[in-house]
């Protein structure tokens, strides 16, 4: 009979290793940086449970939460490496150092409405993305996650052009991130996402931008309470698995681990989706944050067009960007 054991920390690593020399049972790390109830840990638990409905084998999980073993950047490093992480859910952005294209399936403004992102996901248009990724860094996409709508998070309120001139705020770390929001007259600046909150109490930078479940876990509300919905980002987070581990599994396991990740990033899509909003208006009933519509969202659209294009064509991705808007 099949067994799955989910493992809370690392701390009976040890006996799991023996129980495995034991049982041939295959032991997964996986990690998160964010604690149980925040939507990518319970996507990672619904893979887990997934593999294990579907492997007739045995198989042990062990998650580390909270940012345990870093930030994304390390669980990147981990991944290509093939130590420490097996499987994780992360920005694309994250990944860019070793597969540059692969922050185009999160570029700002590339996607009109949910209904857009959700169709994307589900057709199969980013298989370049994900055959770059796989070549350049070892790591295999196995399904896609997301959902969280981003918007700008500020310590002063930005509502239009003018106050978005100038506006000091943290974009993460591929070029193309910051190409766009400087389109759009902000200075933007690349630091780490554990810096942020210190960044925005010292006055380092006077905002970012994020989805509602990480503003309101990580308390971000605290230094940057004016939310404006600019809307400019549907979030993709691809659920990823080192290749070196993947390639090391029974085939039997592999076609189970391929199965889980498609169906556990469609639960993880709906599941961030739908929370977006509820968290939003939670923030909103706390008296946590103050929320505003920009005024002149059409003129960001159009602003951004010359840099998406300008970037697909540098990436020979043209063509790509292009059947990504025709869906």
């Amino acid at each position: 009979m099949k067994t799955v054991t989910t493992i809370a920390s690392g701390a009976i690593a040890a006996a799991v290793l023996m129980s495995s020399a034991a049982t041939a049972q295959t032991a997964l790390r996986g990690a998160s940086l964010f604690d149980e109830e925040h939507a990518y840990t319970k996507t990672l638990r619904e893979f887990e449970r997934l593999v294990g409905e579907k492997y007739d084998g045995e198989v042990s999980f062990d998650i580390s939460l909270n940012g345990e073993l870093g930030d994304e950047s390390d669980f990147v490093t981990f991944l290509q490496q093939g130590v420490a992480i097996d499987y994780a859910i992360m920005a694309p952005s994250n990944m860019a150092t070793f597969a540059p294209s692969i922050p185009l399936m999160d570029m700002p403004f590339l996607f009109r409405d949910l209904e857009h992102w959700d169709t994307a996901l589900s057709s199969g248009v980013m298989a370049p993305l994900e055959a770059e990724l796989l070549e350049k860094a070892n790591i295999r996409v196995i399904g896609y996650a997301g959902g969280g709508v981003r918007n700008l998070a500020s310590a002063e309120p930005i509502g239009n052009m003018d106050e978005l001139t100038g506006h000091k705020m943290r974009v993460m770390g591929a070029p193309i991130q910051a190409q766009i929001f400087d389109a759009i007259n902000a200075a933007p600046s690349a630091i780490a996402y554990n810096e942020v909150y210190n960044a925005i109490q010292t006055g380092v930078i006077a905002g970012f931008e994020n989805e509602a479940a990480s503003i309101q876990n990580l308390k971000f509300y605290e230094v940057a309470p004016n939310i404006t919905l600019t809307r400019h980002a549907i979030t993709v987070r691809p659920l990823v698995m080192s290749e070196s581990t993947f390639s090391g599994l029974p085939e039997d396991l592999q076609a189970a681990v391929l199965e889980a990740g498609a169906e556990a990033g469609a639960f993880g899509r709906e599941l961030e989706s739908r929370q977006d909003g509820e968290k939003l208006q939670e923030m909103i009933d706390a008296g946590q944050i103050q929320v505003q519509e920009f005024d002149g969202r059409a003129q960001l659209l159009d602003l951004v067009v010359p840099v998406q294009d300008a970037y697909a064509a540098e990436l020979g991705a043209t063509d790509l960007l292009e059947a990504i808007r025709a869906q």
